[in-house]
């Protein structure tokens, strides 16, 4: 992509999606993903009227003098979009695309957490992890990460979200806010999800096209694997041919609901055809009730 179509490009996402942040969406973001609450700041003398579950037995002990724990809000948020960058992110059968679709979700909790002061850090991956951005704030970031989404590049075509999830799950990192943004057309990762879950509030995104689960009855049409460039015909009028098609998808889809559950993660599934603020924010609304 030339220079200046890049750039008025992510203009065009910034635009769009920083006015969706500031007039529908920053609330609902700002009520669901609240910090980790409170973390040690310090110790100091302790004085009267100090709660007695405060004191500090192994300093008090070596000082011979009580002294107790303060504590500081912690309001800061780590967040960490995971973007699935393989090739059936391509896939689009309406005005986005799968990755479009991505981009601008990306691009919205992006500004969201520029605008509650959070940093924010992305693992880009296919069936391995193509490039990692380490955790900063600012506009000049968010629109940093904008720019990769629209014109990274990844070597592998295939997807493995257990891969993702085993590099998240390595780093040595505080419990972060962790959107995991994929088609999960894979298999295989529950156990890695329940890890990620345990350590981190885990939000999975699943994107997907109305076309993936139902073939329309369009004849004889040429169907290519993005991810293993294999190819072949297929007769759309076939009620058995076209059965088959819809399994395949239910398959993914079914694993997925089955695993995100059984982890503990949060979950959300946005089709290309949907409106994705409105989706996000029934999710951020039920997370916010439940806190």
């Amino acid at each position: 992509m030339e220079v200046a179509e890049l750039l008025s490009k992510v203009r065009r996402i910034e635009i769009k999606t920083r006015r969706a942040c500031s007039q529908l969406f920053s609330g609902e973001y700002h009520s669901a993903f609240k910090g980790q609450g409170i973390s040690f700041s310090e110790v100091r003398e302790y004085q009267p009227g100090d709660e007695i579950r405060t004191i500090d037995w192994n300093v008090t002990a070596r000082l011979n003098h009580p002294y107790v724990k303060v504590f500081e809000d912690e309001r800061e948020l780590n967040i960490v979009l995971m973007v699935d960058a393989s090739r059936s992110s391509f896939f689009g059968t309406t005005q986005h695309s799968k990755q479009d679709l991505m981009v601008e979700i990306c691009a919205l909790l992006s500004f969201s957490a520029l605008n509650n002061n959070d940093k924010v850090s992305v693992i880009f991956f296919t069936d391995q992890v193509e490039k990692y951005i380490p955790p900063m704030k600012g506009r000049s970031h968010s629109l940093r990460i904008i720019r990769e989404l629209i014109n990274f590049t990844p070597a592998s075509a295939k997807t493995d979200v257990a891969e993702a999830l085993h590099f998240l799950n390595s780093m040595r990192m505080h419990r972060s806010v962790v959107f995991l943004l994929s088609d999960f057309m894979s298999h295989k990762y529950e156990h890695a999800l329940r890890i990620a879950a345990t350590r981190h509030d885990v939000v999975c995104l699943r994107v997907f096209d109305p076309r993936e689960h139902e073939m329309p009855n369009v004849g004889i049409i040429l169907l290519s694997d993005a991810e293993t460039g294999e190819s072949t015909f297929l007769s759309t009028s076939s009620r058995k041919a076209r059965a088959a098609y819809a399994t395949q998808y239910e398959v993914f889809r079914r694993y997925f609901d089955a695993a995100y559950r059984r982890s503990g993660a949060d979950s959300v599934s946005i089709s290309t055809a949907d409106d994705y603020i409105r989706c996000l924010m029934v999710l951020f609304k039920r997370r916010a009730t439940r806190a």
